[in-house]
C-alpha cells in the first residue's frame, strides 16, 4: 500500500467534463485514493466507457448533460447523493473554446457561450453542490489555464474567461471559508484531444519551450488536484497552482 492510498476514503466527488482527458484522470486518481465519483460530460457512450474504466458502479456514476444546464447540475448532484452520499468535493473541469482568432474579430455570441460554460456554469456547480455547506472539509477545484496569466495568441477570450475563473476562485474561497476550501489548477499544454491543435505534428518543437522539455499529461494535473483536495492541503485556499513544466517562467525570462 502506498503512503497516499486511501487518503480520500469516504469522500464523494463530482467531476465535470470527465469522460476523457484531464477530467477523467482526476476522477481516476480520486477513485484510486478511495473516493466515490460522479462524472459528467455531454456524451452518454463516452461516460459509460469511463465508468467502466473507473471500476464500475461501485466506484462511479455518470450523468450526461451540458454543464451550463441547471437541470443537469441538479440531476448530477442528486444522483451522487442518492448513491454515495452528499458530495463534498467538486472539480469544475468543463471548458470550451470553439473560436480561434483575434479579439477584434470575435463573434460576441460565441464569447457569451464561452463565458457561460467556463465561468458561470462553474459558479452554478458550486451553488448546487454546496447549497448547504458541510460542517467542514468541502473542497472545490477549478481547472483554469496558463492562458489566464499569459496572453495567448488566437485564444485570447478563452484566457479572459480563465482569468475570471481564477478571480472567482479567490472570491469563493473567502465566502465559503472555513467550511469549504476553493483552489484552482492552471495547466499549460496538456496532451489531450482538447489541446491537440496546439501541438499535433510539432510536439518536439512545442516541448522545447518548456524547461522540463516535455508537454504535460493528464496525470500531471490529476496529481496536483488530488493533493489540493486532501487533508495535506487543509491550510491552502484561494490559490491558483500553475502546473506548466516551467513554461511561464521561461517566457518571462525571455
Amino acid at each position: 500500500m502506498s503512503v497516499q492510498e486511501g487518503r480520500l476514503a469516504g469522500r464523494v466527488a463530482v467531476v465535470t467534463g470527465a469522460s476523457r482527458g484531464i477530467g477523467f484522470a482526476i476522477a481516476r486518481r480520486f477513485v484510486e485514493e478511495g473516493a466515490k465519483v460522479c462524472i459528467t460530460a455531454r456524451k452518454p457512450d463516452a461516460l459509460a466507457e469511463a465508468v467502466s474504466a473507473l471500476g464500475g458502479p461501485v466506484n462511479a456514476v455518470a450523468v450526461a448533460g451540458r454543464a451550463d444546464d441547471p437541470d443537469h447540475r441538479a440531476a448530477a448532484v442528486r444522483q451522487a447523493a442518492d448513491l454515495f452520499g452528499p458530495p463534498d468535493i467538486l472539480v469544475n473541469n468543463t471548458g470550451i473554446n470553439p473560436v480561434y482568432g483575434s479579439l477584434l474579430e470575435l463573434d460576441l455570441a460565441a464569447a457569451r457561450k464561452i463565458f457561460e460554460v467556463n465561468v458561470l456554469s462553474s459558479l452554478g456547480w458550486v451553488q448546487e453542490v454546496f447549497r448547504s455547506p458541510p460542517a467542514r472539509n468541502g473542497v472545490v477545484i477549478n481547472v483554469s489555464s496558463v492562458s489566464a496569466v499569459h496572453p495567448p495568441a488566437g485564444i485570447a477570450f478563452y484566457g479572459v474567461t480563465k482569468a475570471a475563473l481564477n478571480h472567482l476562485t479567490s472570491c469563493l474561497a473567502v465566502e465559503l471559508a472555513p467550511a469549504v476550501r476553493v483552489n484552482a489548477v492552471a495547466p499549460a499544454v496538456v496532451k489531450t484531444r482538447f489541446a491537440a491543435a496546439l501541438y499535433e505534428g510539432r510536439e518536439e518543437e512545442a516541448a522545447a519551450q518548456y524547461p522540463m522539455r516535455r508537454l504535460g499529461v493528464p496525470d500531471d494535473v490529476a496529481g496536483a488536484a488530488a493533493f489540493l483536495v486532501s487533508d495535506e492541503a487543509s491550510w491552502i485556499t484561494g490559490q491558483t497552482l500553475v502546473v506548466d513544466g516551467g513554461v511561464t517562467l521561461a517566457r518571462r525570462a525571455g
